[in-house]
């Protein structure tokens, strides 16, 4: 299992050097990149080119690992203490060097100087630091974050505060639809907005931080949420484009709503009534784009990029993963928000869920939909999500059909579970299939809804499944 990773080629935590470099500094670019990231190893003894195995002197090994500790420890500020080990393979032997994540970062070569010095991996390369990504290192040795730091030159009043929080609270009752879920939304207080590091308090007096003027469309210098239609399914042709400005959260429905202007939409008839259906799922694509508003590194300074092609739509966010996710641990929903306060104040307004469940359930939502799987790219600088749409597909935008394909009777607006709902009030031991009977969808569309419905706490199936009855809560 070692040979097949360790040895198999170089990667965005594996480095070659076919010996031991005379001046030290050109492997500890490597070493303080390595610990200004998720940790590597670089293997000596190995040729980068040919990845053949060269070896070491081994008479001369345990000299060669001390000066190499050593080397490292003299060379990089903070102290960084590696795990130097030998190694026999195919009979030769090699000195794995590997360096943990660090905890005070950033680090660098101390000859060079914090900002000259200091070095990140990027896609599998190891490169000089961009300032962005230097103060964003810093604030993570320190345990900071940039949303929650105090903007600087900008002031605020009571009013504002008291206007902000209206806003946060008409937001997150907007975005309920639940009568019983929308009595039990609490007021924002001051308060509140200091304990979730929107507001700052300091020498008795309370500034507003960068995560209040991003919400209150006031940063200097605003970011935007980018949006385009390409045909194809690469840049080359752009169809049309959109920027929008504002506050991050209005920033991010109306990049929604460009979305769903621009997929495919059918429509399932019912007597007098037209039900419309998107190709993709919506509630997805809200949270795709509500994510990487939350997400997304401020100190960058680009912008969100949401582009629809032939085959997929794609939500670029400016920075890397932090350094302790991986695209794993994601899958198995882990999350550590890179701004924490927007976080909270998003998941308040009910513009994200719970932190961490967002991949997970897109997965999950593209299966049901019959969709190809998600794509999660972590590349120069960026963090992608790819989700992809039906290639063989008989539905035309905006025309009428009464076929019930997978796509079109997964919906996930009201209308539809407001219909399911009248029809459990009306029989509450209706079945999902005579639900679907009924509406003229499909089964796997009506128990999508019914399962959303479930997990909102609207309704609950009391009894078994063929003989049970619906208990409606709402």
């Amino acid at each position: 299992m070692v040979e097949n990773t360790l040895f198999s080629g170089e990667s965005k935590n594996v480095e070659y050097k076919i010996t031991v470099p005379e001046k030290s500094e050109k492997y500890m670019k490597t070493v303080v990149a390595f610990a200004n990231g998720r940790g590597g190893k670089i293997v000596f003894g190995i040729d980068d080119k040919t990845l053949e195995i060269v070896g070491m002197d081994v008479d001369n090994i345990y000299k060669t690992m001390d000066a190499i500790t050593n080397a490292i420890s003299d060379s990089c500020e903070p102290a960084i203490r590696p795990d130097v080990a030998m190694q026999t393979v195919k009979d030769k032997t090699v000195i794995v060097v590997e360096v943990f994540p660090g905890a005070e970062r950033p680090y660098y070569i101390k000859s060079q100087g914090m900002f000259k010095g200091t070095y990140v991996r990027v896609a599998g390369t190891t490169r000089h630091v961009e300032d962005y990504m230097l103060r964003e290192l810093m604030l993570e040795g320190k345990n900071r974050y940039y949303d929650s730091e105090i903007c600087q030159n900008m002031k605020i009043t009571d009013d504002e505060i008291e206007k902000l929080c209206k806003s946060m609270k008409e937001t997150a009752i907007r975005n309920t639809w639940q009568d019983s879920e929308k009595a039990k939304i609490k007021d924002v207080t001051k308060n509140v907005l200091i304990s979730w590091g929107i507001l700052k308090e300091e020498g008795g007096n309370v500034y507003p931080t960068n995560a209040y003027a991003l919400l209150t469309g006031q940063m200097f210098q605003q970011p935007a949420i980018q949006c385009g239609v390409f045909k194809g399914t690469n840049r080359a042709h752009f169809v049309d484009r959109r920027e929008f400005e504002g506050s991050i959260q209005e920033q991010m429905e109306a990049a929604y709503q460009y979305v769903l202007e621009k997929i495919n939409m059918g429509m399932t008839i019912k007597g007098m009534y037209r039900q419309d259906v998107y190709e993709l799922p919506t509630d997805s694509i809200r949270e795709l784009i509500a994510n990487a508003v939350a997400h997304r590194s401020y100190l960058e300074p680009g912008n969100i990029q949401v582009a629809l092609f032939d085959d997929r739509l794609e939500v670029t966010s400016p920075g890397m993963l932090l350094n302790n996710v991986t695209i794993e641990k994601m899958m198995e929903g882990y999350s550590k928000p890179r701004n924490p306060a927007i976080a909270r104040a998003f998941a308040y307004m009910k513009i994200i869920e719970k932190w961490g469940t967002g991949i997970p359930r897109l997965f999950e939502i593209c299966r049901e939909y019959g969709l190809p799987k998600p794509e999660l790219i972590d590349f120069d600088g960026d963090f992608r999500v790819n989700m992809y749409r039906k290639r063989n597909t008989d539905t035309e935008t905006n025309t009428e059909t009464s076929t019930k394909t997978d796509r079109e009777t997964i919906g996930t607006d009201t209308e539809t579970a407001e219909k399911i709902l009248k029809l459990m009030k009306e029989e509450p031991a209706i079945t999902a299939k005579m639900i679907a009977k009924q509406l003229e969808l499909s089964v796997s569309g009506v128990r999508y809804h019914i399962n959303k419905l479930k997990k909102d706490g609207v309704v609950e199936h009391i009894g078994s499944s063929k003989k049970g009855t619906w208990l409606i809560h709402k």
